[in-house]
């Protein structure tokens, strides 16, 4: 494996998932596939998809879906789905129980370029359900709808910001889930605490509004997923926002278990 825990030197798809190729196949609990593809007048691009199927755990597989790069400027979320991947490969009672849908690269035109919009200048995270002509959009709407997850988590970075902070939807179980998240990832970068983050009111680095058309389970889905956005700060350390974002993920992978009695009627 390459050292995830460095920046990239260039934003090329291919870098960032080629260490993986090895940990995918026939027999192997890690698979990877392409949910989609676009063209532009750049060539072809795709959407990968990595499945991760856990240990039993004496319930139903909790299916997940897990998603980073919506916008290409952020590569630190793009790594730390890469790092967890190849860490259950490593490790699979880390997530036994579990039925993992990573998408490390939802935005790869953006990403190629280190632009937070893709190649058609758009802002992916306001285009969902929204009838969106964005081909990633309808990609990954069609997965949402697919999959029917029963929890979604995605990772941001915010360069307004100089801690770790997430987005509840107004939701106790998101907030619930949200809040030891933001407790692991403090082990590796501070906790943002302003009353006003992004233009919303926060408590503790958790926000119950949030913008419209952003990446969420489709209207029709009931029960509704639990649905969390993680974010690390954009200009901390390369590394430490990598390390933040592993160690949410882990935390809510964790928590989660525990509501699932009850989650529900939270």
């Amino acid at each position: 494996m390459v050292n995830l825990f460095q920046p990239p030197v260039s934003c090329d798809p291919h870098a960032l998932l080629g260490p993986l190729r090895a940990l995918t196949g026939p027999g192997r609990r890690l698979e990877f596939a392409v949910a989609g593809e676009f063209s532009t007048a750049a060539g072809r691009y795709e959407i990968p998809r990595l499945r991760y199927r856990g240990p039993q755990a004496g319930h139903d597989p909790i299916r997940l879906g897990l998603f980073a790069g919506v916008h290409g400027d952020e590569p630190a979320g793009c790594a730390a789905l890469v790092e967890l991947a190849a860490l259950l490969a490593a490790d699979p009672a880390r997530a036994a129980g579990y039925d993992l849908f990573l998408y490390p690269l939802v935005n790869p035109t953006g990403y190629e370029r280190g632009t937070r919009e893709n190649h058609a200048g758009r802002d992916l995270n306001r285009e969902f359900w929204r009838g969106s002509a964005e081909a990633e959009v309808a990609v990954l709407e069609a997965e949402l709808r697919a999959h029917r997850f029963d929890g979604l988590i995605t990772l941001h970075a915010d360069d307004t910001s100089e801690g770790v902070y997430g987005y509840a939807h107004g939701r106790t179980l998101d907030e619930a889930l949200l809040e030891p998240a933001l407790r692991a990832a403090e082990r590796h970068l501070p906790r943002d605490r302003r009353p006003t983050i992004d233009g919303f009111a926060a408590r503790e680095g958790l926000i119950r509004d949030c913008f419209q058309g952003v990446l969420a389970a489709p209207g029709e889905q009931q029960p509704r997923p639990f649905d969390v956005i993680f974010e690390t700060p954009a200009s901390a350390p390369f590394g430490l926002q990598v390390a933040a974002g592993v160690a949410a993920l882990e935390a809510i992978l964790a928590a989660y278990p525990g509501f699932i009695a009850y989650g529900q009627d939270l």
